[in-house]
C-alpha cells in the first residue's frame, strides 16, 4: 500500500488542482465508519456527500456488485439490458405512489451524475416548451443561493457567484429570484418560461428549505404558463428527508425530478423522472448517454431500493433524524457560537457565528467526519444506518469543539 505522502505527491504532480482535500486518505469502510491508511477509525457524518446512504461495504451491495461484475458490466445503450427497464419501472412506481397518482404515467432516463440529470431535465423542458409556445418559450427561472452542478447548463442555474465566476458567458435566458420570494417569482415567470428549477432544500447553499407556500406558487405558475416544475432532489431526495422523495415532505408535486447521489450505492448513476406530458416531447436521437443505465449500476440501484424498503431505513431516518435535530438544537440554545439549526431527517445543518471549516478540521483530528458548506454551516448527511449512539458521539465532540473555539476567541 502506498504511503500518505506518496499518494499526495502523485496528486500534486499529475491531477488538475481543483480539490481542497482534507489531510487524510481512506483505505476501507464498514457501516457508518471509515478507516484510514493506518487503520484509524472515523465516524462518518458525510457519507460521500450523501452518496453512501447504506454506509460502507453493505454486504448485500458487495454481493450484488460481485455477481453482476462477473456477468456483464457495460454494453452501451445500443442494446437492451435486463435491469434498466426494471429500475425505471420501480422509480416511476415509487414516484406515482408518492405523488398520489400524479406521476403514475411518468418515465425515467438514466445517466451518470446529478449534474447530467439536471442537464437532461432542462433539455426536456426546452423541447416541451418549444412545442407548447414556439422557440421563444425557452426561459428558465432558478433561485438565488441554489446549486445544481458544474456543467454549463447546471452552472447557469446555480445561484452562487463563487461557482459561476470565470466561466461566462453561461446560458443567458435564466432569471434568478430569492428563495421564498413569492412576488419576485410572480414577476419572473411569464409566457416565455419553459421551466422553474429549484432544490426543495438547498444543499450546498446552506440547508435552507423552500416554504410550502412558495412551492405551491411555483406549482400554480408552472400550470398557468405551461412550464415544467423541476425539483432538484439530487442531495435531498431518495430517503434523506425521511420520505422517498423530498417533494412528499412539502406536499407539492413537480413535473420532473432529478435524482442521483445514493441511487446506486456509490456507483455513478443519475436519473430524471418526468411526467408523461413532458416525457413525450422527446424522440429517439435527441438525447443519450454512453455509460448511463448500464447493467451493473442499475442492478445495484435496484438492490439499494430493496434494502431501504426491507430494512425499514426511512423509519430510521425519521427517528434518528429527529434525535439529531433535538441534539443540535440543544447545542444551538447553549452555545453563543451557534445561531440556527436547519433541515430535517438526514440533511441538516447548524449555522455558526464563526467559519465552519476549522470546526470540521478539528473534528477530523478526533476521528469524526463533519462537512462545512456555505462558509459558516456544519452540514450533516449521514448514512441511513446511523444510530442514536453515533449521534451522541458526534454531538459530544461538536460541543467540545465549540467550547474550545469560544475560549480561543475570548
Amino acid at each position: 500500500m502506498k504511503t500518505f505522502e506518496q499518494i499526495t505527491d502523485l496528486e500534486r504532480r499529475y491531477l488538475l488542482g481543483t480539490y481542497n482535500r482534507y489531510p487524510v486518505a481512506f483505505a476501507r469502510g464498514k457501516g457508518v465508519f471509515l478507516y484510514d491508511l493506518d487503520d484509524r477509525r472515523y465516524l462518518d457524518f458525510v457519507s460521500g456527500l450523501g452518496v453512501n446512504a447504506l454506509g460502507h461495504a453493505h454486504p448485500r451491495i458487495v454481493k450484488t456488485i460481485r455477481e453482476q461484475a462477473a456477468k456483464l458490466i457495460h454494453i452501451s445503450n445500443l442494446y437492451y439490458n435486463e435491469y434498466q427497464g426494471e429500475l425505471a419501472e420501480k422509480l416511476c412506481g415509487l414516484a406515482g405512489a408518492a405523488s398520489g397518482g400524479v406521476l403514475a404515467n411518468s418515465r425515467a432516463f438514466f445517466q451518470n451524475s446529478g449534474t447530467e440529470a439536471i442537464e437532461g431535465s432542462i433539455k426536456l423542458a426546452r423541447l416541451a416548451g418549444h412545442r407548447a409556445g414556439g422557440d421563444a418559450k425557452s426561459r428558465l427561472v432558478a433561485l438565488q443561493g441554489s446549486y445544481h452542478g458544474r456543467t454549463f447548463g447546471a452552472l447557469s442555474l446555480t445561484g452562487q457567484d463563487k461557482h459561476r465566476k470565470g466561466f461566462g458567458p453561461l446560458l443567458e435566458e435564466v432569471t434568478f429570484v430569492p428563495q421564498n420570494d413569492i412576488e419576485g417569482l410572480r414577476a419572473a415567470v411569464n409566457d416565455n418560461t419553459c421551466a422553474i428549477v429549484l432544490e426543495p432544500i438547498f444543499g450546498e447553499g446552506g440547508i435552507y428549505e423552500c416554504s410550502v407556500e412558495f412551492l405551491r406558487e411555483c406549482r400554480a405558475l408552472a400550470d398557468q404558463f405551461k412550464a415544467a416544475l423541476i425539483f432538484d432532489e439530487i442531495q435531498c431526495g431518495l430517503g434523506r428527508t425521511g420520505t422517498m422523495f423530498a417533494f412528499q415532505s412539502f406536499g407539492v408535486v413537480p413535473d420532473i425530478i432529478a435524482i442521483a447521489k445514493p441511487i446506486a450505492a456509490g456507483l455513478p448513476l443519475g436519473a430524471f423522472i418526468a411526467k408523461e406530458e413532458f416525457a413525450n416531447a422527446i424522440s429517439p436521437g435527441q438525447h443519450g448517454t454512453t455509460f448511463g443505465g448500464g447493467p451493473l449500476a442499475c442492478r445495484v440501484a435496484l438492490e439499494f431500493l430493496a434494502i431501504v424498503e426491507e430494512e425499514k431505513l426511512l423509519e430510521n431516518v425519521n427517528r434518528v433524524g429527529a434525535y439529531l435535530q433535538q441534539e443540535l438544537k440543544a447545542i444551538a440554545e447553549k452555545s453563543p457560537l451557534a445561531k440556527e439549526v436547519r433541515g430535517r431527517g438526514f440533511i441538516q445543518g447548524i449555522n455558526l457565528e464563526i467559519p465552519a471549516r476549522p470546526i470540521v478540521d478539528a473534528a477530523l483530528g478526533e476521528g469524526v467526519l463533519f462537512n462545512s458548506t456555505h462558509d459558516t454551516v456544519v452540514r450533516f448527511l449521514p448514512p441511513f444506518l446511523l444510530e442514536e449512539k453515533h449521534v451522541d458521539k458526534g454531538m459530544r465532540l461538536l460541543k467540545k469543539l465549540l467550547r474550545n473555539a469560544r475560549k480561543k476567541a475570548a
